[in-house]
């Protein structure tokens, strides 16, 4: 892809560094990823304590030999995440395809179109979460919604990488959300990240692996007015670079409920189940439990 004339040096380095990692194949690509994670393992840093919190949080009956190999391999997973970047973004559309080596639970997605009233899909952030987005975008009509970069003289860059197939990028406001309910109004599939913080007005509290986090409503809204079905969806990366086995699976009928305290509970639950599947590729880093409710103690700052 080309790069714009007000592309600063950080974005330019930054699409170098992909362009590098796409010159590999996803082996090599994954061994760095490894070599990547094992730096994180080894030195102190903030992904390796937000990850150690959370963990915790997450399997308090874990001994410290299984919360340490654990901390580890989520780190070793998570430099696979950063180098898998450049090929999931640059190389040709079929040649990523080829990577998708199994999908189990496809037959749900044909099944809610079958009924007409579109499907939402739910990509936590495990494994190549960025590839789920460039399948259902190979195969269907999608409308996702898009969150600005930190560095915005790559959003070009990323605009064009996501848009490829049948994908459409809606901004996080009013006029995102009337085209997601679009979307479904005409039997298409709306992509939502159900594990961010949605903001303060934009969510409740609920428990995320027993600790509360703000949780989005946007689902549940849209779930319970187009009465479609709801799919969370993982691309788990096989070993040795194998590629990818892409998981679907049923939401709570509770995720399209009309008391929003009540989807919301449902909408992290089927996270944690997606995230026990494969515990060392669910990006542990992210700060789920920032801005904590009045009386909470802030986990990061203890």
């Amino acid at each position: 892809m080309a790069e714009t004339p007000k592309q600063d040096w950080r974005g330019r380095l930054f699409i170098g560094l992909l362009r590098f990692f796409a010159w590999w194949p996803l082996r090599v690509n994954h061994a760095m990823g490894t070599a990547i994670g094992y730096l994180l393992w080894w030195l102190p840093n903030s992904p390796k304590r937000i990850s150690a919190i959370n963990l915790k949080i997450a399997f308090p009956d874990a001994s410290e030999t299984e919360h340490r190999a654990l901390l580890k391999q989520s780190l070793i997973e998570l430099g696979k995440t950063t180098t898998e970047l450049g090929p999931l973004w640059l190389w040709s559309n079929q040649k990523v395809l080829n990577l998708i080596q199994e999908v189990e639970g496809e037959e749900l997605v044909q099944a809610a179109f079958d009924k007409g009233k579109g499907v939402i899909v739910l990509s936590p952030h495990i494994g190549a979460w960025e590839a789920m987005g460039f399948y259902w975008s190979s195969k269907y009509p999608i409308t996702s919604l898009y969150r600005p970069p930190n560095l915005p003289s790559i959003e070009t860059f990323m605009r064009e990488v996501r848009e490829r197939g049948s994908a459409k990028l809606v901004p996080t406001d009013l006029s995102g959300v009337k085209a997601l309910r679009k979307a479904l109004n005409q039997n298409e599939m709306v992509g939502i990240l159900p594990d961010q913080d949605p903001g303060k007005s934009g969510g409740v509290y609920a428990p995320f692996f027993g600790n509360p986090a703000r949780t989005m409503v946007l689902v549940s809204r849209l779930a319970a007015k187009a009465q479609c079905d709801v799919l969370f969806t993982f691309a788990e990366r096989l070993p040795k670079g194998r590629g990818y086995r892409l998981n679907i699976l049923p939401a709570e009928v509770a995720v399209a409920a009309r008391d929003e305290q009540t989807a919301a509970e449902a909408l992290n639950r089927g996270v944690e189940v997606c995230a026990r599947r494969v515990p060392a590729q669910y990006q542990w880093n992210y700060k789920r439990y920032k801005h904590p409710p009045e009386g909470v103690v802030d986990v990061y700052k203890k």
